[in-house]
C-alpha cells in the first residue's frame, strides 16, 4: 500500500511539472495524506485524540518530529488551509468518491473544533457536539423522564428509593469474578457467529480480550490494524450478566471490531484511501462507531433471542439462577428509555448549571444508579464531555436508517454493512 501511495504523489508532482492540473482523485489522495499527518500531529498534543492508527509508520514518525515545534494555533492554521483545498473538490452526488470528499471535510471541521477547545475556547454543549460529531442533540428537560421512572416503578415493586431497589435487583445478576472469562468468551463467540451469518470478514480477523481496572469506561476496543483488535473490559465495578452480550456485540461483532476491519479491508486496502487508517476519537466517525455498535446488539439478537441464549448458555456459565432473567431483561430495556437523561445531566454539568454533587444525585435518580456507578458515569463525562451523545443518539439514527429497509433481516444487515464499510457520516443516516 505504501508504494501505491508514493506513486500517486509522484504522479501529482509530474503533472505539476508539465503544467497539467492534477486530477480530482489525485488531489484527494494528497489531501488525505496531509489529513492523516495533521491528525497524528494533533494527537501528539492531546493524549487519546487518536483512537487508532495503522498507516505508514514514517508518517507517525514525521508527526512526532514536527509536532514538537507546532502549537495548537499553528495546527489550526494548517487545518484551515486543508479545508480550503477540500472545498475546491467536487463533492456532490452519492458516489463513494463524492462521499469521500464530504467525509474529509467533516473530519476537518471536527479537528478545527477540537483545536479551538484545546486553545481554551468554551463552547456550549450543542456547539461542541455539532462541531465534533456533526449532530445537535435534542436535550429534553430532566422532568420529562419522570413517566419512564413511573413505568420502571412497576417493574421493581417494594419499599425504599427506586434507585436502591433497582440496584439491589440488578446486583443479583452480577457475574462472579472467576467466571468472567468463560462468560465473555461464550458471549463474544455467539455475537461473532451471528454476525458472520450476514457479513463476510477478513479471514485473518482476530481479537485479544483483556480484563482491566482504573478506567472511566466499561469496555474499549483498541484497533491495531490487519483486522486485529484488543478488547478491554473494565472490572472496577461488578459486571452484570447482560453486559456480556452487550459488550461482545458493541466492542466486537458487529460493533467496533467489525467496523474497523471492514473499513481497513474495503477502503484503506481496497481503495488505497489512507485517511481511513487513522481514527480521531473526537470526530463524526465516533457517532457512527458508537451508534452502530449499540444498535448492533438488537440487530444480532432480535426479539427474545438474547434471553434464550443467555438462559441456555450464559447463566449456567456464570452459575446464576434464571428464574428472574426475563424480568431483568425487561428492566434493562425499559432503562434504555432514560438514555437521553444522561445528555441533559451532562449538558447542565459541563455548562456549569449544576455542580458535580448535583450531577451525581441526578444520575442516581434518572439513570437509576448507585452513587458509585453515578460517580463513574461523571468520570466519563469529565474525560469525554459531549461524546456521551454518540451512544443514545447514534443508536437512534442507525436504527432508523437500518430499519427503514423493512422487516427482512437480510435487508437490515445489508444496510448495516453499508454503514460499516463505506465513508459514512451522520448526515448519510437521515
Amino acid at each position: 500500500m505504501k508504494h501505491i501511495l508514493i506513486a500517486a504523489l509522484l504522479a501529482i508532482s509530474v503533472a505539476a511539472c508539465r503544467g497539467e492540473a492534477p486530477k480530482a482523485d489525485e488531489r484527494v489522495d494528497a489531501i488525505a495524506r496531509d489529513y492523516v499527518l495533521l491528525s497524528l500531529e494533533i494527537g501528539e498534543k492531546e493524549e487519546g485524540y487518536i483512537d487508532a492508527y495503522y498507516g505508514p509508520p514514517e508518517l507517525q514518525a514525521r508527526a512526532k518530529a514536527e509536532a514538537a515545534n507546532l502549537s495548537p494555533a499553528d495546527l489550526a492554521k494548517r487545518v484551515q488551509a486543508l479545508q480550503g483545498r477540500v472545498t475546491a473538490l467536487p463533492a456532490d452526488g452519492d458516489s463513494l468518491d463524492a462521499r469521500r470528499v464530504r467525509f474529509l471535510a467533516a473530519q476537518l471541521t471536527a479537528a478545527a473544533t477540537r483545536l479551538r477547545m484545546m486553545q481554551g475556547e468554551k463552547l456550549s454543549f450543542a456547539d461542541e457536539a455539532k462541531g465534533l460529531f456533526g449532530v445537535v442533540p435534542d436535550i429534553k428537560p430532566i422532568e420529562s423522564y419522570d413517566p419512564v421512572l413511573a413505568k420502571i416503578e412497576t417493574l421493581v415493586p417494594g419499599t425504599g428509593p427506586l434507585p436502591e431497589r433497582v440496584e439491589a435487583f440488578q446486583n443479583r445478576f452480577n457475574i462472579p469474578t472467576d467466571r468472567l472469562k468463560p462468560v465473555f468468551d461464550a458471549a463474544i463467540a455467539e455475537c461473532k457467529r451471528r454476525t458472520l451469518e450476514h457479513i463476510a470478514l477478513p479471514k485473518n480477523e482476530s481479537f485479544q480480550l483483556e480484563f482491566v481496572t482504573g478506567k472511566s469506561w466499561s469496555g474499549y476496543n483498541y484497533y491495531k490494524g490487519n483486522a486485529h483488535s484488543l478488547i478491554q473490559v473494565n472490572t472496577d465495578l461488578p459486571i452484570r450478566i447482560s453486559r456480556a452480550v452487550d459488550l461482545g456485540c458493541h466492542e466486537g461483532y458487529p460493533g467496533h471490531h467489525v467496523l474497523n476491519a471492514l473499513l481497513e479491508e474495503k477502503l484503506t486496502k481496497g481503495r488505497n484511501w489512507i485517511e481511513f487508517s487513522v481514527y480521531p476519537l473526537y470526530s463524526p466517525q465516533s457517532l457512527i462507531a458508537e451508534g452502530s455498535a449499540n444498535y448492533g446488539i438488537d440487530l444480532a439478537f432480535p426479539g427474545d433471542d438474547q434471553l434464550k441464549f443467555e438462559t441456555a448458555t450464559i447463566y449456567p456459565l456464570a452459575g446464576l439462577p434464571t428464574a428472574d432473567a426475563a424480568r431483568y431483561l425487561v428492566l434493562n430495556k425499559a432503562m434504555k428509555e432514560l438514555a437521553g437523561a444522561r445528555f441533559t445531566i451532562a449538558r447542565d454539568y459541563l455548562e456549569g448549571r449544576i455542580n458535580r454533587e448535583q450531577a451525581v444525585r441526578l444520575s442516581q435518580k434518572y439513570q437509576l444508579q448507585s452513587k458509585e456507578r453515578a460517580e463513574k458515569s461523571l468520570d466519563f463525562t469529565d474525560q469525554y464531555r459531549s461524546y456521551v451523545i454518540n451512544y443514545g443518539l447514534g443508536q437512534d439514527m442507525v436504527r432508523a436508517y437500518v430499519e427503514a429497509a423493512g422487516s427482512d433481516p437480510k435487508a437490515k444487515w445489508a444496510r448495516m454493512e453499508k454503514i460499516l464499510s463505506e465513508p459514512t457520516l451522520p448526515s448519510d443516516l437521515r
